[in-house]
C-alpha cells in the first residue's frame, strides 16, 4: 500500500499502539535484564522509539523528565556523528548539556538501518531506539551520585557525551570501565553499572528487532508517514487543548530563594502558546540548576496533561508551543554548573508554576525527597511520595510519586535483604494536604534505622517553602527531615544535608501534603 498525505483514522489508531507497544516491550526486557534495585524495582527508566531526525514518535508511559527530554540527546548524536553512525553501535550519553538530564541518566541511544535486500544497509538511519536509566552510582562526591553540596557538574559523577559503548555488534568493555575509572570521584560499582548498559543494549535491540518486523509488515513508507501523522495528531490535540486555556503569569519562590517566574500567553487565531521564563533566577552556585531539556520536559509534560485524548507523548506536542528561556539562568544553565537537582526538585517546581499561571491545579509535593545512602560497597537511591495537588473539580492524591518522576518505591523485603537498613515504618501524614473545597493529598513519614555505618543524603524542597493553594485553598504542610541518633537525640535537617549515620541512627523523612484548590467550607 502506498500512502498518500491523508490518513486513515483506523490504521492511525493501530500505528500508534503498535509504536507505544514497541516501547513498552523495550521497558520490560529492560526491567527483566537490569540488577540493580533501581531499574529492576523502582522502575527508574524510560524507553522511546524517534524518526530519522530524532523527533519522538512515542514512547511507554515511564518517567516525564526522561522522556521529553532525550529527543535532545538523540539530536545531539545526529549532529555529532551523524555521517559516522553504522549498524550494531549503541551509543552512551548523560551529558546535561546535549538533552541529558542529569549524570545518574545514562541514555543507551541505538541508531537502525534497513536492510536492503541486496544485504547492504541504508545508508543513514531510518529510527533510533533509546532507553535511560538512573544508574545506582555512575561517580561523584557522594555514594548515590546526587550530592546534596555539589557545585560543578565534575563531582557529580562521569560524563558520557555521545560514546560508543558497542562498535559493529561488540562491547566495547574495557574502554567503558577505563571511563568509569579514570575520574577525579570514579564510580563505585563499575560491575553493576556495566550489568545496566548491557541491560539498555538488550532492550534496544528489542526496539530494533519490532521496528524491523514492523517495516517488514507495512512497508517502509507506510511506517514513515504514519510516524509523522502520530505527530500530527499530537499536535492538533494540543492545539485543541490550547484553544479553552487563558493567559496568565507566575512566580514561585523555593527554599533556597531562588524563583521560576512564568508567564503563558495563549494565541487563539492559531491555538498556540507562549510559554516565557524570562524574570527567573539566575545559574545558581549550587545543584538545583535544571538543563534546558529538563525545562523542556516540564512544559512538554504540562501540555499533554491538559490534552484528554490517548495520545502518546512525542514531538508533535511541542509544535504549538514557543517556549522562551533565557541562556545562564537557572532553568538554562552553562557548563559547568552542577544540575544533580534540577532534573528532580526545579522540574517539579516548573511544573506546579505552570500549573499555577493556568490556573488549573494547586502544587503537589513539589520534590521528589531524594534518598541516598551507601558507602563503598552498597550505594542506594529513591524517591519518596507525597501528597499531589487539588484541581478544579477533584481532590489531591495520597502519597503518590506526582509530575516530573512515575517510580516506585523499593518493595520493603527487596530493600532490607539487599541493603543493611531496616524500614522501621511508612505510612500517611495525617492532615498535612491542604484544605479547600478540593483539598490536597496527604504527604508520607518513612523512617529508615541503619544497621551499620553510612553516609546518607537527602535532596529535597518544600522544607521552607509550602506547595501553594489556589483559588482560595490552603497550602499544603512543608516536608521535614530529621535524625533520630541511637541515643534518642534529634537533629534537624536542610531541605538538602548530608550526613553520618551510625548503628541504630534513624533517618526520617516526612514529605509535603498537595495544595487545597478553592476555599474550604
Amino acid at each position: 500500500m502506498h500512502t498518500t498525505s491523508k490518513y486513515d483514522p483506523i490504521r492511525l489508531e493501530i500505528f500508534k499502539n503498535i509504536y507505544q507497544f514497541i516501547a513498552e516491550q523495550m521497558g520490560i526486557v529492560l526491567q527483566n535484564t537490569a540488577t540493580s534495585v533501581n531499574i529492576k524495582e523502582r522502575l527508574d527508566f524510560s524507553c522511546a522509539i524517534f524518526d530519522s531526525s530524532g523527533l519522538l514518535v512515542a514512547n511507554a508511559p515511564h518517567i516525564p523528565v526522561h522522556l521529553g527530554s532525550m529527543s535532545e540527546s538523540v539530536r545531539s548524536l545526529i549532529n555529532d556523528k551523524g555521517d559516522t553512525l553504522k549498524t550494531g553501535n549503541v551509543y552512551l550519553s548523560n551529558n546535561p548539556y546535549n538533552g541529558g538530564t542529569h549524570l545518574p541518566d545514562v541514555t543507551a541511544i541505538t541508531p537502525v538501518f534497513l536492510e536492503s535486500s541486496e544485504n547492504n544497509p541504508s545508508p543513514m538511519p531510518i529510527f533510533f531506539v533509546a532507553s535511560r536509566g538512573h544508574q545506582a552510582d555512575i561517580g561523584g562526591i557522594t555514594p548515590g551520585s546526587m550530592p546534596p553540596h555539589s557545585t560543578t557538574v565534575e563531582e557529580e559523577g562521569i560524563l558520557f557525551d555521545n560514546f560508543l559503548l558497542v562498535e559493529e555488534g561488540n562491547f566495547r568493555e574495557t574502554v567503558v570501565r577505563q571511563h568509569l575509572s579514570n575520574h577525579t570521584y570514579p564510580a563505585r560499582n563499575p560491575d553493576q553499572n556495566i550489568a545496566d548498559f548491557k541491560a539498555k543494549i538488550a532492550a534496544n535491540e528489542r526496539g530494533v528487532q519490532e521496528l524491523s518486523k514492523m517495516v517488514v509488515q507495512y512497508k517502509l513508507d507506510t511506517v514513515q508517514a504514519y510516524m509523522t501523522f502520530v505527530q500530527a495528531n499530537a499536535e492538533e490535540s494540543v492545539r485543541r487543548a490550547i484553544a479553552v486555556l487563558k493567559d496568565g503569569s507566575f512566580t514561585y519562590k523555593m527554599d533556597n530563594g531562588a524563583q521560576i517566574q512564568v508567564k503563558v500567553t495563549i494565541h487563539p487565531e492559531n491555538r498556540s502558546a507562549t510559554i516565557d521564563f524570562t524574570g527567573t533566577s539566575l545559574q545558581l552556585n549550587s545543584n538545583f540548576n535544571a538543563p534546558k531539556a529538563v525545562t523542556q520536559a516540564a512544559v512538554l509534560y504540562v501540555f499533554r496533561t491538559l490534552v484528554d485524548d490517548n495520545i502518546p507523548l512525542n514531538a508533535g506536542c511541542l509544535n504549538p508551543l514557543e517556549i522562551i528561556i533565557p541562556v545562564g539562568c537557572m532553568i538554562n544553565p552553562t557548563y559547568p554548573a552542577a544540575v544533580v537537582a534540577g532534573n528532580v526538585e526545579t522540574s517539579q517546581t516548573i511544573v506546579d508554576a505552570l500549573y499555577g499561571a493556568l490556573g488549573v491545579m494547586a502544587a503537589s509535593q513539589g520534590t521528589m525527597n531524594n534518598f541516598t545512602f551507601g558507602n563503598e560497597q552498597y550505594q542506594y537511591y529513591e524517591t519518596i511520595c507525597g501528597g499531589s495537588g487539588a484541581g478544579i473539580d477533584f481532590d489531591g492524591t495520597d502519597g503518590v510519586h506526582s509530575h516530573m518522576t512515575n517510580s516506585r518505591l523499593t518493595d520493603p523485603e527487596v530493600l532490607e535483604t539487599r541493603y543493611p537498613v531496616l524500614l522501621e515504618s511508612f505510612g500517611l501524614r495525617a492532615d498535612s494536604g491542604g484544605k479547600g473545597k478540593y483539598s490536597g493529598g496527604n504527604g508520607v513519614v518513612r523512617r529508615i534505622r541503619f544497621l551499620e555505618p553510612m553516609t546518607a543524603n537527602i535532596l529535597s524542597g518544600h522544607r521552607v517553602v509550602p506547595p501553594f493553594g489556589l483559588n482560595a485553598g490552603e497550602a499544603g504542610k512543608v516536608g521535614r527531615n530529621w535524625i533520630q541518633r541511637q541515643n534518642g537525640i534529634e537533629e534537624n535537617l536542610d531541605s538538602t544535608a548530608t550526613v553520618e549515620m551510625k548503628t541504630g541512627d534513624v533517618f526520617v523523612i516526612e514529605t509535603p501534603g498537595g495544595g487545597g484548590f478553592g476555599k474550604y467550607s
